[in-house]
């Protein structure tokens, strides 16, 4: 593993940085947040003048054809400005699962429109059961001669209001198969829900009949756990990416407030206990920043470990950004926790991300099955 970024991966995350600071202030970040859709037409063409709704796609299709180590820097500066626009959704889990399991025509059809910034895209998993597992996969196919039909409802879809087009996990005889559905479609309804994170806006889907052709299905019929599989890998590290960059910056926001606020005639930067916060927070981001970017080394080689380090990168991260963002509102002390200020909206974030993809807990117990799997098979 190569621990230092080239040339150009330092000019990446430095323009990544500087446009991110003029393009998409707190100001901004706040003012979408009452916007229903949680994202900007403007913004996004901008995102792929600048080529990185390409960034990890196929230079076939328009893309770059980086890989999931650049995806990374673009998003931890974007974790940093707490981007509200659907760049995840759209390309660690839609574009990427396209291009694993797509046919050449649906790759033709979907790749080039996302990366000129045409085409947003959702990943609606989640049923009754908050679990990432296939077990928990209820709404069926309903394939017949024609193609397929839809009948029941996606709960907490990140980015479904402003998305074209859904990528829907569903039971089929064979097993899990996954569909991928035009928003626009008869009998789709996109409803929002309040959640705690007003910067990524979550809605519930419901699906009322929605008839399907054939050629919506992606991938193999029942056969599609296994690259859904190695999606979420992907979108997890991607995530852990984010979610550093976001903790990186509440550790900044705390040291600045930290150096700047006075009680009793002194900084309160110069109080053991705030001192203590502080030095914790840099604990928890290095170590983000280590299991970071393993992971996104490891799965961006194939490495045997990558699903393992996947799930344990998101475990330790998880956890770490809500620390790390819980101790910047109490360093901030009653000031953080007002609209006034930032720190309460990083913690908003990091508590939303915890769930996203599993929870902590949920991710050791997926890597544990692994390592004892692994074990077994040796």
């Amino acid at each position: 593993m190569d621990v230092q970024f080239s040339e150009e991966q330092v000019l990446l995350r430095e323009s990544a940085r500087d446009f991110l600071e003029k393009e998409c202030p707190p100001a901004r970040v706040r003012e979408l947040m009452d916007e229903p859709r949680g994202s900007s037409d403007d913004f996004w063409k901008k995102l792929a003048d600048l080529g990185w709704l390409g960034l990890t796609l196929p230079e076939e299709h328009g893309g770059a054809g980086l890989d999931l180590l650049d995806l990374a820097i673009v998003l931890e500066e974007m974790g940093r400005a707490l981007v509200p626009d659907p760049f995840l959704s759209t390309l660690a889990l839609g574009a990427r699962a396209i291009e694993l399991a797509g046919s050449a025509e649906q790759q033709a059809r979907y790749l080039p429109a996302v990366a000129q910034g045409r085409l947003r895209i959702a990943l609606a998993f989640l049923e009754e059961e908050p679990s990432w597992s296939p077990e928990a996969l209820r709404l069926a196919d309903g394939a017949g001669a024609d193609g397929f039909r839809l009948e029941g409802d996606k709960s907490f879809v990140s980015d479904a209001a402003s998305a074209d087009l859904l990528l829907v996990p569903v039971r089929s005889e064979a097993g899990v198969s996954c569909l991928l559905v035009e928003t626009s479609a008869a009998g789709v309804e996109i409803a929002p829900v309040a959640y705690n994170d007003m910067t990524r806006k979550v809605s519930r889907v419901c699906f009322s009949g929605t008839a399907l052709p054939a050629d919506a299905l992606l991938g193999e019929p029942g056969r599609a756990w296994p690259w859904l599989q190695r999606v979420l890998d992907f979108a997890k590290v991607a995530l852990c990416a984010e979610m550093l960059g976001g903790a990186q910056r509440a550790m900044e926001m705390s040291v600045a407030y930290a150096k700047q606020r006075e009680q009793f005639g002194r900084p309160i930067g110069s109080f053991q206990a705030i001192q203590h916060k502080c030095a914790n927070q840099l604990v928890k981001v290095e170590g983000m920043r280590s299991a970071t970017w393993y992971a996104a080394w490891s799965v961006a080689g194939g490495e045997p470990d990558a699903h393992t380090s996947a799930c344990l990168a998101k475990a330790y991260c998880s956890e770490a950004y809500s620390a790390v963002a819980g101790d910047a509102i109490q360093i901030h002390g009653g000031l953080g926790f007002t609209w006034e200020q930032d720190p309460h909206l990083f913690y908003k974030r990091a508590k939303a991300d915890e769930l996203l993809f599993g929870s902590p807990s949920a991710n050791r117990e997926l890597a544990a099955r692994e390592i004892i799997d692994g074990r077994g098979a040796g």
